[in-house]
C-alpha cells in the first residue's frame, strides 16, 4: 500500500499547535508528513526534531503531497495536493475591509472546509451551493484535541499558589484590542496581587504594547510567548479578552469570560465598556453565574459540540475520502490570478505550473 503524503502549510507559530494532532494521527495511520513555512512570521525553531521540513516549492512539487492542510486563509495553487482549509480560529464576528463576515469570505483557494460545529458549517454549505467547487465536512477542530486532557507537566498550574488565576488575552487590531487601555488596570490588578495574572496576547501585537507588559512581570504576573495556548487556558479560572477568537476556545472549557468593548452583545459573555467595570465583573465573573454557564453551554453545543479528542480523525477521513475520489464531478477553482501573483511574488516562484 502506498503511503499518502500530507503538507502542513503554515505562515503563524499558533499554526504549530493547530496542525499537531493531526500529524499524529497521520503517522499513526502510516501517512507522511512534511512542513512548509511560509514568510518570516512563522518561526523554524518551533519545529521539533523528529519534524520535516521541505524548503522551497519546487521541492514540494517534488514531493507531490497528496493534500496541503492550510491554518490560514490563502494557500498557493501552483502546488500539488488537495487543498484543505482546517481554519486559525473561531468566527469571532469579525469584519473585513469590505465589511463581510472574513470567517465565511471565500477566496477560491480551498477544495475542502473542514468545519467545527454547526454555527460555521451551516454557511459554509450554503456558499458550497453556490461556489461549486469545494466541499464541506463537519470534523471539529484539530487544535482542539488537546483540550481536554490535563497534561501532568502544565508548567502554568501551579498547585502551591491557591490564588484564583485570571488570563488576559488580546487581538493586534487597534480598533479591537483591549491591552493599549487596560495597561494601567492590569498594572494596578498585579500590585493587589490578589490573582495569579497570565498574559498572553496575539503574535501580531505591537512590540511597544507587548513592551509595556513585560515590564510588569512579577511574581504576580507571568508574561507568556508560546506557540500552544492550550495549557495557558486550562490553567485559568476567567479570561479578560476583547473580540479575539481565543475567548471562544476557552468557552469550551465552561470557564467565563469578561470582554471588553465587544461588540457581539452576546448571552455566553460579561462585557464591560469601562475600565471602572472590569475588577468587579471578573470578580462576579468567578461566582460562575449559573445563568451565565447555561448560555455558554448553549453555544458551545453550536461552536464546536466534540469533546471526545477525535476531531483529527474526522479531518483526514474526510480528505482522504476525497484524494481516493480522484473522478468525482466538480466545478474547477477560479484562476485567482492577482491572489496568486502575489504569493508568486511573496515566494519567489515563477515557473508556470499551476495545480490548481
Amino acid at each position: 500500500m502506498i503511503k499518502k503524503r500530507y503538507l502542513m502549510y503554515i505562515s503563524q507559530n499558533y499554526s504549530y499547535a493547530i496542525l499537531r494532532p493531526l500529524q499524529a494521527v497521520i503517522r499513526a495511520q502510516g501517512g507522511e508528513v512534511y512542513w512548509f513555512l511560509d514568510g518570516n512570521e512563522v518561526n523554524a525553531q518551533f519545529l521539533k526534531v523528529d519534524e520535516q521540513r521541505l524548503f522551497s516549492i519546487d521541492a514540494i512539487n517534488s514531493w507531490k503531497p497528496d493534500a496541503v492542510f492550510v491554518p490560514a486563509n490563502l494557500v498557493p495553487n501552483f502546488i500539488s495536493g488537495l487543498k484543505v482549509a482546517v481554519f486559525h480560529g473561531f468566527a469571532a464576528g469579525k469584519l473585513n475591509n469590505r465589511g463581510r463576515l472574513d470567517h465565511f469570505e471565500i477566496r477560491g483557494c480551498f477544495d475542502l472546509y473542514c468545519t467545527q460545529g454547526p454555527n460555521t458549517t451551516q454557511p459554509f454549505e450554503a456558499l458550497a451551493i453556490k461556489h461549486k467547487y469545494f466541499s464541506v465536512k463537519e470534523t471539529g477542530w484539530p487544535m482542539l484535541d488537546p483540550l481536554f486532557t490535563l497534561a501532568v507537566d502544565n508548567p502554568y498550574i501551579v498547585p502551591s499558589d491557591t490564588r484564583r488565576t485570571l488570563l488576559m488575552c488580546s487581538t493586534f487590531s487597534r480598533k479591537l484590542s483591549c491591552a493599549p487601555h487596560l495597561f494601567s488596570l492590569i498594572s494596578h490588578l498585579a500590585a493587589k496581587g490578589n490573582w495569579r495574572i497570565l498574559v498572553q496576547f496575539h503574535p501580531k501585537m505591537s512590540s511597544e504594547i507587548v513592551n509595556q507588559y513585560k515590564g510588569i512581570i512579577s511574581d504576580n504576573l507571568t508574561f507568556v510567548e508560546t506557540d500552544n495556548v492550550i495549557p495557558l487556558l486550562q490553567a485559568a479560572d476567567v479570561m479578560l479578552c476583547d473580540t479575539s477568537s481565543i475567548l471562544e476556545i476557552f468557552l469550551l472549557l465552561r470557564k467565563p469570560v469578561v470582554t471588553f468593548r465587544n461588540r457581539t452583545n452576546a448571552a455566553y459573555l460579561l462585557n464591560v465598556e469601562t475600565e471602572e467595570q472590569v475588577e468587579s465583573t471578573i470578580e462576579h465573573a468567578l461566582t460562575y453565574p449559573p445563568k451565565l454557564m447555561t448560555s455558554i453551554e448553549a453555544f458551545c453545543q453550536q461552536l464546536h459540540p466534540y469533546n471526545d479528542g477525535k476531531s483529527s480523525e474526522r479531518v483526514l477521513a474526510a480528505t482522504n475520502a476525497l484524494i481516493d475520489n480522484p473522478d468525482r464531478e466538480r466545478v474547477r477553482k477560479p484562476y485567482n490570478l492577482i491572489r496568486m501573483l502575489k504569493l508568486r511574488r511573496k515566494l519567489g516562484y515563477w515557473k508556470l505550473k499551476c495545480w490548481r
